[in-house]
């Protein structure tokens, strides 16, 4: 039997299947309530909308919070198939997101632990829990997979 952080990981992954389908990263990010109500999803569409603001945690803390009718989310759970960048884990930080669960490391933009950890810095007000390694493999395997597509597109077009 799935585990909740597994069952919406997987929620996760279907946001980051969208963005795939676009050619974008495939980050996919669900919010949940702790009464199991899905909030917010979002997928990566930085390409897609020209900005660098639509990242999927951000694009799922606009649903939110709109739902929820307050900026603030408290109650709820944060699920990313990749580790939040500084933009992002600023924004979870700021709307008092509870916990942040996470799939793939990332190493060369991470804030919940690669680089820092802006999710527990202790000079801020709020701190979110962390829970990182949840469908790693799976959550890993579908950038794999991307960026192997996109060296593959780019030699393509090079010939």
């Amino acid at each position: 039997m799935l585990s909740a952080d597994e069952k919406y990981m997987r929620e996760a992954l279907k946001q980051a299947g969208k963005a795939f389908a676009l050619k974008e990263v495939p980050i996919g990010c669900v919010i949940v309530r702790d009464d199991g109500v899905i909030m917010g999803r979002g997928y990566n569409r930085r390409n897609t909308d020209k900005s660098t603001l639509s990242h999927a945690e951000i694009s799922a803390i606009r649903k939110a919070v709109k739902k929820a009718g307050d900026w603030r989310l408290e109650d709820c759970t944060i699920y990313i198939t990749l580790e939040p960048c500084p933009m992002c884990a600023g924004a979870i930080v700021q709307s008092r997101i509870k916990r942040c669960v996470f799939g793939a490391s990332s190493p060369k933009s991470g804030c919940a632990g690669s680089i820092l950890n802006i999710l527990d810095e202790e000079r801020f007000n709020h701190q979110v829990e962390t829970e990182q390694g949840v469908l790693q493999k799976e959550c890993t395997e579908i950038l794999q997979s991307f960026f192997k597509d996109l060296r593959e597109r780019l030699k393509a077009s090079d010939e």
